[in-house]
């Protein structure tokens, strides 16, 4: 198939390197043209504007819209609809929020335009290993876009998931379920770190991914990280969110679901962020005034 590609960061210019390499024939745009001549390297068409990439694009055309939740995306698919032409299809493979997106495919079905939200995992790997897509929408859209789906998937890993939203629903409440994993993994890893014994992080990961309840992806991961450093101690423990745990916390408060693990798991992260907690200091201090504890100078 022919379709267009619009963003090319990690993520995005993988999905077009791989849709490239499974026989289909891309149009890619960046504003950063330096970007676009990157995947012309391994295959792509490029273009200059959005209008140049419509405009190169067989009807119906489709495209996919890989670019950062929020403002950018909202940019780039108001263009589109001011350029595309009913029957035509957007497939938006962010991390967006479900409910722009339900917003997202009522503006453009208003204009006789077909939306897909796409939920997309697999991060870098994704262009080797394939990627876990979950995808809502009207269910002819996603039925005319099933050989892109298909070559972009890992075997099995691709989900026509409901109506609009659905998709990025779903990928919300998978990252959420990864942030409490993560921090599972993380904690226990240091407990491990603080036993007294000498024990190698990068062997025991791989143990645990052979045959153990843990086994898992990530903690593939975790060997790969101790692989190239077991002290970890090139990294600092910051650690950022994307906001779609944010948004499964706001979700659940809503369904009255208790969602304890993700929801302490964004506040571990916020943690991260503190060189020195304020709020610790003052646990210190009170600690000494009712109980003459000792305090830590700076």
């Amino acid at each position: 198939m022919k379709l267009g590609v619009v963003g090319l960061g990690r993520m995005g210019k993988n999905i077009a390197i791989r849709l490239v390499r499974k026989g289909h024939h891309v149009i890619a745009y960046n504003r950063s043209y330096e970007k676009v001549q990157e995947v012309e390297k391994e295959g792509a068409e490029g273009a200059k504007s959005l209008q140049e990439l419509v405009q190169k694009l067989p009807t119906p055309k489709i495209v996919w819209l890989m670019l950062p939740a929020g403002d950018v995306t909202e940019e780039h698919l108001d263009e589109l609809l001011g350029v595309l032409k009913p029957g035509d299809i957007i497939i938006e493979g962010g991390n967006s929020n479900y409910n722009d997106s339900v917003r997202r495919a009522k503006k453009a079905v208003d204009k006789g335009i077909q939306f897909l939200d796409s939920g997309t995992s697999g991060g870098i790997w994704g262009l080797q290993n394939g990627y876990c897509l979950m995808i809502g929408g009207d269910k002819n859209a996603f039925s005319k876009c099933q050989p892109i789906f298909e070559a972009l998937a890992a075997p099995e890993g691709y989900l026509h998931t409901g109506p609009s939203g659905s998709g990025h629903y779903v990928k919300m409440v998978h990252n959420a379920i990864e942030y409490a994993i993560m921090q599972s993994y993380g904690e226990g890893f240091e407990l491990l770190k603080k036993s007294g014994y000498e024990l190698d992080f990068e062997k025991i990961a791989n143990l645990w991914n052979h045959g153990s309840v843990v086994r898992s992806w990530l903690l593939e991961l975790c060997q790969s990280a101790f692989k190239k450093d077991d002290d970890l101690s090139e990294i600092k423990g910051y650690v950022e969110d994307s906001g779609e745990g944010r948004w499964a916390i706001e979700a659940a408060i809503k369904k009255d679901v208790p969602f304890l693990m993700t929801t302490y798991a964004l506040y571990a992260r916020f943690r991260s962020r503190q060189d020195d907690s304020f709020a610790m200091k003052l646990c210190a201090a009170m600690r000494n005034e009712f109980g003459g504890h000792e305090v830590k100078k700076n």
